[in-house]
């Protein structure tokens, strides 16, 4: 378990300055800005460590520059759950699994939000699937988490700041490790 954590950790201080075009930020400063998005909204510790890593199979995966520039899409939340489910359960995996879904439910669902999207993110949308049928939106509303999926997606947006890093890199790191190791023991503890 402390491996894993360890390798997460060791993903954003080797490549958390990956950016990809069209972005404003950094992965590390978006997954800090996520995560404190999520806990300043007052979600659990899962949703919080869900919301930071979310995209961490972007890192993990390790594709060079920006995957959508070469339609290539890297299916990070795919990966991002197989790696945190063993460690965290699903209420950090499935959350993660389901972001990229919560984007297409939203662009399907609310008529405004497409053109809130990043120029990444529009270019991910095409490769992703588009937009949801109404049966896709059905099955969608009844995965079990649905609604944090939702929040994290919102959160996902709205965490592409430029210049809105309220701590330094280390103490976000130390942060990051602090809530995986909580969540980590809260896992434990219920299984």
């Amino acid at each position: 378990m402390q491996k894993m954590m360890d390798s997460l950790l060791a993903l954003y201080e080797q490549s958390g300055d990956l950016v990809y075009s069209g972005e404003s930020v950094s992965q590390l400063m978006h997954a800090w800005q996520c995560g404190r998005l999520a806990e300043k909204s007052g979600a659990s510790a899962a949703l919080q460590l869900a919301s930071w890593l979310h995209d961490i199979g972007h890192l993990w995966v390790n594709l060079e520059g920006t995957p959508t520039l070469r339609d290539q899409d890297d299916v990070h939340e795919t990966m991002g759950a197989q790696l945190l489910f063993p460690v965290f359960g699903p209420a950090v995996s499935e959350p993660v699994r389901l972001h990229v879904l919560a984007k297409r439910y939203l662009v399907s669902t609310r008529e405004t939000y497409a053109r809130k999207l990043s120029p990444d993110s529009v270019r991910s949308l095409r490769l992703q699937g588009g937009v949801m049928t109404p049966d896709e939106c059905a099955a969608f509303e009844a995965e079990p988490f649905f609604a944090d999926a939702v929040k994290l997606r919102v959160w996902d947006d709205l965490g592409k700041k430029s210049g809105w890093f309220e701590d330094t890199r280390q103490d976000a790191l130390n942060h990051l490790m602090r809530l995986m190791r909580r969540v980590a023991q809260d896992h434990v503890i219920q299984i």
